[in-house]
């Protein structure tokens, strides 16, 4: 694979996985979500492009001091190629920069690649919300110290 290039995400970027969001990428975030997320004066979105295509995207809320990773979305035919992995340190970066003391996130207790992911930089559950993704399935919650 080539190199993975991370940006800051635009509207522009959104308007391009539009079509293609809930097909290619993931049904729980959809365009009108990300818009306004995008459009968030607390959010920090980015974008991951391997030879000017969108293959992920994330982004974190800063509340006072904390970041609360929102999403880290990678296109399905592009999994398992560090792309997460890339991002997130990315997202880890910003968050040192905006002086959070903290990352939380919520991650399905079923999505065992991503829970792997967090515990190798070093996020420890902390607790759990029952029936939180559609009604049916737990989230995980967990945290990382920034120093």
């Amino acid at each position: 694979m080539g190199n993975i290039e991370i940006y800051p995400m635009t509207i522009d970027d959104l308007e391009c996985i539009k079509e293609e969001l809930e097909e290619k990428f993931d049904k729980f975030w959809t365009y009108g979500i990300l818009k306004t997320e995008i459009a968030n004066i607390n959010s920090r979105y980015i974008v991951a492009k391997c030879k000017d295509e969108i293959i992920g995207f994330a982004g974190v809320l800063f509340i006072v001091d904390e970041a609360n990773i929102m999403n880290i979305v990678i296109r399905k035919d592009m999994r398992k190629k560090g792309v997460g992995t890339t991002m997130l340190k990315k997202i880890i970066d910003i968050s040192i920069k905006q002086k959070a003391k903290f990352i939380t996130l919520e991650v399905n207790y079923n999505n065992f690649p991503a829970i792997k992911l967090y515990k190798k930089f070093e996020f420890e559950e902390i607790g759990r919300r029952k029936k939180y993704y559609n009604n049916r399935d737990d989230a995980i919650i967990m945290t990382k110290i920034l120093k």
